[in-house]
């Protein structure tokens, strides 16, 4: 059932990837209709579920072809009540969804893992409101919120779950008090705005350890998303204990504010090598981190950049 639940290959060390901007990549690279920005509507179609199959089989062989893990995040993002409720989707049909994200997940595991690339399946969640904006729930709530979604991925083949976009400590808080309180592994990724903050003024230091002392040190470790690495590299400090607790990084092509592309009606790739570039510098002066993905904008030429400029192949 959940191969690796008990024991994330991750965290023991080597290099591993995950996928880019799913949506953004949905939308602009594939040309999917995705309302809300929810990419669990492609779940309820054959063409859907193709479409999604095609994107994840963008990044699998780079982890293949380079002998680096991956982990594999289900199309869930935003398949939480709330959002699902302003497509038209009630509880029962959204329990439908989110295990579907897992069988097909599950079936891509089966198909591309092997012995050098283990593939851990991730579930995705979200923020309940905008990620760009400063949420209102106090922990207590955010815990009973997302012990919904959380109660499913603890049921289904999924070794782990990710509290992803998270803007605010107490929904961080709340998604990992539930993931313990189910007994599934929670990774926790905090976004940032320019100055390198949380959209309401906390530091990326204080958000770690707030989490940290509120949960009992309950996640399995902490990740940055959905901010470009010059907006949150100043914040990082060699050798705080702090900082080695962030075990990955799922940066922007684009190093434009969250309120800029939330304007934007083109993507942004950015610059595939700068960002490249920037992926080493942040692994070797932070060694710990080596799960290495992307997040608004990217696709799989900006993985497969990164996974080149901090693993280069070897000549033949």
């Amino acid at each position: 059932m959940h191969k690796y639940r008990n024991a994330l290959p991750q965290t023991q060390g080597g290099l591993f990837l995950s996928d880019g901007g799913m949506e953004t990549a949905l939308i602009y690279l594939q040309g999917v209709d995705l309302p809300q920005f929810a990419s669990f509507v492609l779940l309820d179609s054959e063409e859907g579920r193709a479409q999604l199959v095609k994107y994840y089989e963008h990044y699998l062989p780079i982890a293949i072809r380079r002998g680096a893990g991956f982990v594999l995040d289900t199309a869930t993002w935003r398949a939480s009540p709330d959002w699902a409720a302003l497509i038209g989707y009630d509880r029962k049909a959204l329990e439908r969804l989110n295990f579907a994200a897992v069988d097909l997940v599950a079936a891509l595991r089966s198909k591309w893992e092997t012995d050098a690339t283990p593939i851990v399946l991730n579930g995705a969640i979200g923020p309940r409101g905008d990620g760009y904006k400063a949420g209102r729930m106090d922990a207590a709530e955010a815990e009973e919120y997302h012990a919904f979604q959380v109660g499913i991925f603890a049921k289904s083949a999924l070794d782990m779950v990710s509290a992803i976009t998270m803007n605010t400590t107490n929904e961080a808080i709340g998604i990992a008090r539930a993931a313990k309180a189910a007994n599934v592994p929670c990774v926790v990724s905090f976004t940032v705005e320019t100055d390198g903050r949380l959209v309401d003024g906390t530091s990326l230091r204080a958000a770690v350890e707030a989490t940290e002392e509120a949960t009992e040190g309950s996640p399995a470790y902490y990740m940055v998303n959905c901010a470009h690495p010059t907006h949150f590299d100043a914040a990082l400090e060699r050798g705080e204990a702090w900082v080695k607790r962030i075990k990955g990084v799922r940066a922007n092509a684009s190093a434009k504010s969250h309120a800029e592309l939330d304007e934007s009606t083109e993507l942004d790739a950015g610059d595939i090598t700068d960002l490249g570039r920037r992926y080493h510098s942040l692994t070797s002066a932070f060694p710990s981190m080596r799960i290495l993905g992307g997040c608004c904008g990217t696709d799989h030429r900006h993985i497969a950049a990164i996974c080149e400029a901090v693993s280069p192949a070897r000549a033949a």
